[in-house]
Formats: C-alpha cells, structure tokens, sequence
C-alpha cells in the first residue's frame, strides 16, 4: 500500500471495485460478492450507500469515469494553450492506460455499453448520458479553439466514436496502434477543421 494514498471511504471503494470489474468483465460478467470482496465492504453497507444494489453501483460507477474523463480534458486544457496538443495528450493518457493494463482494462462506458440489454435501461441511461456528456465538453473545447457549433458537435461526436472503436481493437489485438493511428487521423482533422473556421473568420 502506498503510505501517501488517500484511504478511500466505504462509497469510494465500491465504487472503484465496481469500475475495475466494470473495465474488465463488464456489468454482467462480475458478481456483485466479488466487488464486496474488493472493496472489502459487507452487502449491508452496500445497500446503505447504494439501495437500489448492483445496478446503482454500477451506474455510479459509470457518473464517476465520465466525471473523470471530463475534469481529465479539462486539467490538460488548462496546461496546454493550443487545445489540439490537449486532445493528444487526452487521447495519449488512454493508450498508457490500457497499456499498462496489460490490455486487460478497456474503457468501461464501452465494455458495459456492448453488453448491455433492454433491461438495463438506467445503466443505458447513464451511459447515453455519460457519452453525451464528453461529447459535450469536447465540442465546448473545439469552440473555444474558433469552430462555430453545428461543426464542433460533428467534430466531438466522430473522435467519441472513432477512439471507443480504436481503444476495442487495441484491446483485443493487445497493441495501441489502432489508438495511435486513430489518435493521429482524429488529430489532423481537428488541425485542418480549425484552420477552416479561422479562415472564415478572417
């Protein structure tokens, strides 16, 4: 353990069991004993911080990844003037992720997203919100840059999807290079886009 870490409290932990279960088994391929287990909580204590059980840990767990996706854009953002080189360093911290992973932890919007039915509507209702959620931010960030909105949504909605895509196959190829390759073509479109709404600004 490391002596400087923070001791999480009882929520905290659940939460971040579930996440890790989340990331590598998905909603349905982990048993709700194993994520007690983890956070080394008994079932009553789940069911006082989170009444409505497995479900609601889940979609907890699904608010607090997009929150930190978010305030991780942000924080590089703010770093880094020119908001193409924040994306890359965004995307970068993905790979390094899952690298360091193994390749055993995927995106967990993504792996629950896949497996999940009809019956899982306030998990889908999370991630529908969670995805829209990035998007959001992303096309706020592009904005900022100079695109105007209608182009800053389009622009957001195709680097969610085309990096979700990228960070399945690196995963199961066990290589970042499908991340890399559609970290850079995202780049480049980011770069020439912005150079043609400041163009027409001029």
């Amino acid at each position: 353990m490391n002596p400087e870490a923070p001791i999480l409290n009882t929520r905290a932990r659940l939460i971040s069991a579930m996440l890790g279960a989340l990331s590598t088994r998905g909603y349905h391929g982990v048993g709700l004993n194993e994520v007690l287990a983890t956070a080394g909580a008994p079932k009553g204590v789940l069911y006082h911080h989170f009444p409505g059980g497995k479900a609601e840990l889940a979609v907890a767990s699904i608010d607090s990844v997009v929150a930190y996706l978010i305030a991780d854009l942000e924080r590089l953002n703010e770093r880094h003037r020119d908001p193409v080189v924040a994306m890359g360093a965004w995307m970068a911290s993905a790979q390094k992720a899952l690298e360091k992973s193994g390749f055993d932890r995927g995106c967990p919007l993504a792996t629950v997203a896949l497996e999940s039915t009809s019956d899982d509507a306030a998990i889908r209702l999370a991630l529908a919100q969670g995805f829209e959620a990035i998007r959001a931010r992303l096309a706020t960030v592009l904005q900022r840059a100079g695109m105007t909105a209608a182009p800053a949504r389009a622009c957001a909605a195709l680097m969610v999807s085309a990096y979700e895509g990228a960070l399945i196959q690196a995963r199961v190829a066990g290589t970042v290079q499908p991340m890399r390759d559609t970290a850079q073509a995202l780049i480049a479109m980011v770069q020439l886009s912005l150079q043609q709404a400041n163009k027409s600004t001029l």
